[in-house]
C-alpha cells in the first residue's frame, strides 16, 4: 500500500479548496464600510482571507466549530458545536442578525458560507426552542438521509436559514462567497442557504420527516403544520439585488488530485464529485470497478454518502465506506484505497478518514479484529484505530466534502 501517494492525493485536494487560495480573487471593490459574517468550518480561515486582502473599514462576526477557530483582528470568531448546534451558536447567530439590522444601501455585507454552517448558524423560529432543533437533527443525522433533505428540514425550523438572512440584510448589497460541500453546489444547499432564495416548502420539510420515520416533538409538529412564515422564494425582491460566487468546488479539488496523480505516473479517472447513497453501497460498488480496471490507474470520486445507524459503534461515512471497502475488496492484490473528509472530521470522530490496502483484512485477522461484526454494528473507527491505518490531520479550515482515492497498480 503507498500510504505516501494516498495522502498526497489527499493533500492536494484540500490544498485546492484552502480560503488563502482561492478567495482573494473574489473579493468585490472595496466601497465605503464592510460588514463580514459568515458560517461554517471554513469560515474562521476565510475570514482570515479577508481580513489580509481588504484595507478598508471592515468587521464583522463569523460561526465556525469548535476547534476550527482562527485568530482574526477585525472580525469576531465564534466557535460552537457541530453537527448538532448548541446556545453558542444560537447567540452567535442572533448576534449577526443584530448587526445587519438597520444597514443602508451603501453598505456592503460580505458573507462566508461553507459546510456546516447550517448546524453552527442555529436560530430557532419563533415558538420553538433550542432543544426542538437539537431533537430533530439528531434523528437526522442517523437516519441516512440526504444532506438537502436535512438543510429542508432545518430551513423550516430556523429563523435565519432559507434566504431569511439574506432578506434581513436588505436594502444593503450582499455578496456571498461560498465554499460548497454539498452535490451539485446548490446555492440554496450549502449551509442551507441564508442568503439565498429557498425553492423548498413546509410540505417538503413534512415529507421528509415521514419518509424517515422521524416523530418530531409536539412543538415541531405544530410548527411545521401550521406552515406560517415561509421562508423567501425566488423573485423575493429583497434578494434581487444580492450576489454570489462559488470559490471552491469539490470538482476542483478532484483535479487537483487528478494532476497530483498524472505527475506520479498515474492515469486519473474522476468518476463524479457528487456521489450520493448508503456509503458501504457505494463501497461495493467501486471495489467491482476498481477489479476491472487495469493497472496504473487512479479512481477518484467525490460527494457525501450517509449511514443508516443501527449499531452503537464509532465512525463516520467515510470510515464506514473504507471498512465496507476493504470486506468488497477482499484482500485483492495491488489494490490501495483513502477515504476522507476533506474538513479533517469523519463525521463527529478526530479523524479524517482511513486508508485501506491488500493486507488490511489479513492484519484485522491477525488482531483479532471482525471486520464484518465491527460494519454491522457502525464501528469501523475501531476497526481501523486497531490497524493503525486512521488518518488524522486535524482540522483543515476548509470543506469540499467527502475525497476518495482508489489505486489499482
Amino acid at each position: 500500500m503507498d500510504k505516501g501517494l494516498l495522502h498526497a492525493l489527499f493533500e492536494a485536494a484540500v490544498e485546492r479548496a484552502q480560503p488563502a487560495r482561492c478567495l482573494p480573487s473574489c473579493l468585490p471593490q472595496e466601497t465605503g464600510r464592510c460588514l463580514v459574517i459568515g458560517a461554517g468550518k471554513a469560515a474562521a480561515s476565510m475570514a482570515k482571507a479577508v481580513e489580509e486582502h481588504w484595507s478598508g473599514d471592515l468587521s464583522g462576526l463569523v460561526i465556525t466549530r469548535y476547534g476550527h477557530g482562527v485568530a482574526c483582528g477585525k472580525i469576531d470568531v465564534i466557535e460552537a458545536a457541530h453537527p448538532v448546534p448548541d446556545d453558542a451558536g444560537e447567540l452567535a447567530a442572533r448576534r449577526i442578525l443584530e448587526m445587519v439590522d438597520g444597514l443602508g444601501a451603501e453598505d456592503l455585507v460580505l458573507f462566508l458560507a461553507s459546510g456546516g454552517g447550517s448546524a453552527l448558524l442555529s436560530l430557532p423560529a419563533d415558538g420553538l426552542t433550542l432543544a426542538d432543533k437539537q431533537a430533530v437533527n439528531g434523528k437526522l443525522l442517523k437516519s441516512g438521509a440526504a444532506i438537502d433533505e436535512m438543510n429542508c428540514v432545518r430551513k423550516h425550523l430556523s429563523a435565519i436559514k432559507g434566504g431569511r438572512l439574506g432578506a434581513a440584510v436588505h436594502p444593503a448589497r450582499l455578496l456571498t462567497l461560498a465554499i460548497s460541500d454539498v452535490p451539485g453546489d446548490d446555492p440554496a444547499v450549502i449551509a442551507s442557504g441564508p442568503t439565498v432564495a429557498d425553492p423548498t416548502t413546509f410540505a417538503d420539510a413534512r415529507a421528509v420527516l415521514d419518509k424517515y420515520g422521524i416523530e418530531a416533538p409536539p412543538a415541531v409538529a405544530a410548527h411545521l403544520a401550521a406552515a406560517r412564515d415561509e421562508t423567501p422564494k425566488p423573485g423575493d425582491e429583497r434578494l434581487a439585488g444580492s450576489g454570489f460566487e462559488m470559490i471552491a468546488t469539490p470538482a476542483q479539488a478532484l483535479e487537483a488530485a487528478a494532476e497530483k496523480a498524472r505527475q506520479a505516473g498515474y492515469e486519473p479517472i474522476i468518476l463524479g464529485d457528487a456521489i450520493e447513497g448508503e456509503a458501504r453501497d457505494v463501497a461495493r460498488g467501486q471495489a467491482e470497478l476498481a477489479k476491472k480496471t487495469v493497472s496504473g490507474t487512479v479512481l477518484l470520486s467525490g460527494g457525501e454518502t450517509t449511514v443508516t445507524v443501527r449499531g452503537t459503534g464509532r465512525g463516520g461515512r467515510n470510515a464506514e465506506f473504507a471498512l465496507a471497502l476493504a470486506l468488497a475488496l477482499d484482500g485483492h492484490p495491488g489494490i490501495s484505497a483513502i477515504a476522507c473528509d476533506t474538513d479533517g472530521i469523519d463525521g463527529t470522530e478526530d479523524n479524517a478518514g482511513c486508508v485501506v490496502g491488500p493486507d488490511t483484512l489479513a492484519r484485522a485477522a491477525a488482531a483479532s479484529l471482525d471486520a464484518g461484526a465491527l460494519l454491522d454494528d457502525n464501528n469501523a473507527y475501531a476497526f481501523f484505530d486497531g490497524l493503525d491505518d486512521l488518518v488524522k490531520t486535524g482540522p483543515t479550515l476548509t470543506n469540499v466534502n467527502d475525497f476518495r482515492a482508489i489505486i489499482v497498480d
